[in-house]
């Protein structure tokens, strides 16, 4: 099934030579106000740093006690204060339909965070991004290059 793309509204490129920088960029996205509701998919090949950065957004956002990767739980929740934030990944989805058997739309449909990695596994049953990271490894070292497509108005702020 191929699931139609949404118009992107902005989109910026930057490089990580190394993890510090994927660090320093999830501490800029961290003190955006919008994002508290924000909804941000990522993507790349395994290995890209998905996980990585997500933990570095999580720790500039407060997070502490250990990050875990949600490969196998599906989702990994956290919360600093008032704001709950959602992990997923979707890496073991054989069909779409185990989004919906998972009971994942109710934690959609809630206000909080969310960033999922591998989100295409649930095919157009996830709502529209507001950010969508794709992650590239460049082949030398920890560098890597990285896109960032805004696909709504709340997407735009983040990128600014």
């Amino acid at each position: 099934m191929t699931v139609p793309h949404p118009p992107i509204l902005g989109t910026q490129q930057w490089h990580w030579p190394d993890e510090a920088a994927c660090a320093a960029q999830a501490a800029v996205l961290a003190a955006q106000s919008g994002l508290a509701d924000a909804f941000i998919a990522l993507h790349g090949p395994l290995g890209a740093g998905k996980t990585t950065f997500t933990r570095h957004l999580l720790r500039a956002l407060g997070v502490t006690g250990r990050i875990k990767s949600p490969s196998y739980a599906l989702m990994e929740t956290y919360r600093v204060g008032e704001r709950p934030m959602a992990h997923c990944d979707f890496y073991r989805f054989g069909d779409p339909a185990e989004f919906v058997d998972a009971g994942l739309r109710d934690v959609f449909a809630a206000p909080g965070l969310k960033l999922v990695e591998w989100p295409e596994k649930a095919g157009d049953l996830l709502p529209r991004p507001d950010l969508a990271l794709h992650l590239e490894p460049t082949g030398e070292g920890d560098a890597r290059q990285v896109r960032a497509d805004a696909f709504t108005p709340r997407g735009l702020d983040l990128l600014a």
